[in-house]
């Protein structure tokens, strides 16, 4: 009896069968109890059948990112590889270029090939990635999946802040500049700018969706121009950071006309001109404790899912300003 033999019965990859006999708490659960129910059926005799659950081995972790355009994800991939490496964890890293179909196709895969996944704002629905997590052990990232793991930065929180601040400054007009639409990340920060807006009983004109890139930021400037907003709160800083260019070309100054506010505190924003109001968020720990979280369910028996939630503060820079008079 081989393993590709059960592998057909099973209806899975000889990679899945050789993971689910050699370490089960590489794959979910059910998938190795299906495995295992069937080799035993089967008559294969494995050492790894009766005991293996408890044993712990290096392997393969992928880190799936939407794209390489945002420095932040650098920070991500960063504490990710340096958590997996220090767990002696070959680390992988996959870009899906912002395509559902992209991802959903390396998931797959990735799912065939490696030991766990680290999935970084996906862009595919839950019903997708709780099938895949069926075959791999997956840890989401700046996504809530329900029965997923996860870390969460909270930066729907940090835009609230932005937003106060905002307000504080006497701006009663303001512009969300939103990221992909099939970012779960913009949606989350849409309806805390949207509860706020409310509560201030202010001005909130969302705009876009657009692509997190210094190109998609020059394009967004001019749409926020035309909307009569004082003040602008991007997806991210390479959006906001495209715009402050954009408004000096269009002789709208920064702070005194428009204020500004980004999302993620790049490294590139303290001396972005002017330097950028932003909300930070710390990616590289984020990237830790999502390789962490993963490596931990390995070697645990309870596989129940869990989610750190890390807080995002508002850094205020030469970027904002009071609400011009007129």
């Amino acid at each position: 009896m081989t393993l590709s033999e059960i592998a057909r019965a099973s209806g899975v990859a000889p990679s899945t069968v050789s993971r689910a006999l050699s370490n089960p708490n590489r794959v979910s659960p059910a998938m190795y109890e299906r495995i295992a129910r069937k080799a035993r059926e089967m008559g294969y005799e494995s050492a790894m059948l009766p005991g293996g659950r408890d044993r712990l081995s290096s392997g393969t972790i992928a880190l799936v990112l939407p794209n390489l355009s945002n420095p932040f994800n650098l920070d991500l991939i960063r504490g990710c590889q340096a958590q997996a490496q220090a767990a002696e964890f070959l680390f992988l890293m996959v870009s899906t270029e912002e395509s559902v179909h992209v991802e959903t196709t390396w998931l797959v895969e990735l799912s065939q090939t490696v030991d766990g996944i680290v999935l970084a704002s996906p862009r595919a629905d839950d019903a997708v990635l709780s099938g895949i997590a069926d075959n791999v052990p997956i840890v989401t990232l700046n996504r809530e999946v329900p029965w997923l793991s996860g870390v969460l930065i909270d930066t729907p929180a940090g835009c609230s802040q932005a937003l106060d601040y905002l307000v504080s400054l006497g701006h009663r007009h303001v512009a969300y500049v939103r990221g992909p639409e099939s970012s779960w990340s913009d949606r989350a920060r849409m309806d805390a700018l949207t509860a706020r807006s409310a509560h201030h009983g202010v001005e909130l004109t969302p705009v876009g969706n657009f692509l997190p890139s210094v190109e998609s930021g020059a394009a967004a400037a001019d749409v926020v121009a035309l909307t009569g907003a004082t003040a602008c709160i991007f997806f991210n800083d390479t959006l906001a950071i495209g715009a402050l260019d954009r408004f000096r070309r269009r002789g709208i100054p920064v702070p005194e006309r428009m204020s500004v506010v980004g999302c993620d505190d790049i490294f590139a924003a303290s001396f972005s001109d002017p330097p950028l109001t932003t909300v930070t968020a710390f990616g590289e720990r984020a990237g830790r404790a999502a390789a962490d979280l993963l490596i931990s369910q390995f070697s645990q028996r309870d596989r129940a899912h869990r989610i750190d939630r890390q807080a995002a503060h508002l850094s205020v820079r030469e970027s904002t300003g009071p609400a011009p008079r007129d």
